[in-house]
């Protein structure tokens, strides 16, 4: 079964690998690129206290190029599950070849099995290479840039893309169980895929653990030093607050001294409206007039040292799905496909 299977998946994987050859010469020389700037950039120091705007500056000049490479290898696990693992039981259903197969002495469930374990170990392998060259290449910005939580960053990084790249299979296959079509299952595989790499860290991973709050008093300087002030809603919210050495998951609306939100015609005043005090900054005048409020936010947190602990539990999250699923087209395999 072995070797029946290794036949039937080497083109797929032939190409894989020359893809991730392709992908690993570019991260090579994208991993010395990024250290001879920053031995560069290091240089410039007038002492080692001296370093902080120089290396944020080597940080800004690859972020972009960084976040870029990182969101297409987020599409990483769902090209594997829809090219791989979705075609796997799904063209076999397909064109009627399983019934050849399953009349001789391989049962149903090991034939099953055994694809499933060939084809999912290749895919995490891959995931796995890809992610240790990003991981490496990047290196050096990530430590500077310290956004190691971020949505992109995270997901692009160590352990957890192998666990999506099992996931991946196993959702790929179970798509061919239930369509029997093959295109269909590749499409179904690349939209849940894709659904679930903007689900989990929005709405699951920032609950992995417990955050710690604090109380962030909005003076005119920390107002200036936000991304984003209000919302479409108009409702009176700061967006883009950074701490160092942590991951923001939450923030509350701005609140007055005595813990009640800030009214909104009172943000609207101040937002379309503000006093000429010409002060400077990002917001001006409004942050002037909000820094006047006596106002705070409450914000929710994720110590920079819990990032591994993050990664090993979301890894562990996909990997259970992918058990579950597995399990499934174990059990399906037998009792509902003739």
């Amino acid at each position: 079964m072995i070797w029946l299977s290794w036949r039937q998946f080497r083109l797929p994987l032939l190409v894989g690998v020359v893809c991730l050859a392709l992908a690993a010469a570019f991260l090579v020389h994208l991993g010395w690129d990024i250290r001879e700037a920053r031995d560069a950039y290091e240089a410039r120091c007038r002492t080692p206290g001296d370093c902080g705007p120089v290396l944020a500056q080597f940080a800004g000049d690859y972020q972009n190029t960084l976040l870029f490479v990182a969101a297409g290898f987020a599409l990483l696990p769902a090209v594997i599950g829809a090219f791989w693992g979705a075609p796997l039981v799904a063209r076999e259903l397909e064109a009627g070849t399983h019934r050849l197969v399953w009349n001789q002495s391989v049962t149903r469930r090991r034939w099953f099995t055994v694809k499933v374990a060939v084809v999912g170990l290749a895919g995490m392998a891959v995931a796995g290479v890809a992610s240790a060259l990003l991981t490496w290449a990047a290196g050096p910005v990530d430590r500077v840039a310290d956004d190691r939580f971020s949505t992109v960053v995270f997901g692009a990084r160590n352990i957890a893309p192998v666990a999506y790249a099992a996931f991946a299979v196993a959702l790929g296959v179970t798509a061919g169980l239930l369509t029997r079509r093959t295109v269909p299952a590749m499409a179904l595989t690349m939209l849940c895929c894709t659904v679930l790499q903007f689900a989990v860290p929005n709405l699951v991973r920032p609950h992995f653990m417990a955050a710690e709050r604090l109380s962030r008093p909005m003076t005119a300087e920390a107002i200036n030093q936000a991304r984003g002030l209000g919302s479409i809603t108009g409702a009176a919210v700061v967006k883009g607050l950074t701490l160092p050495d942590a991951w923001i998951s939450d923030v509350s609306e701005l609140r007055t001294a005595d813990g009640r939100p800030l009214a909104e015609a009172k943000f609207t005043e101040c937002f379309d409206d503000p006093p000429r005090t010409g002060a400077t900054g990002t917001f001006g005048d409004t942050a002037a007039c909000l820094g006047k409020l006596d106002l705070h936010v409450d914000i929710g947190y994720q110590p920079d040292d819990r990032y591994w602990p993050f990664q090993w539990i979301e890894s562990a999250f996909y990997l259970a799905l992918a058990a579950l699923l597995a399990a499934f087209g174990w059990w399906r395999i037998r009792r509902r496909i003739s």
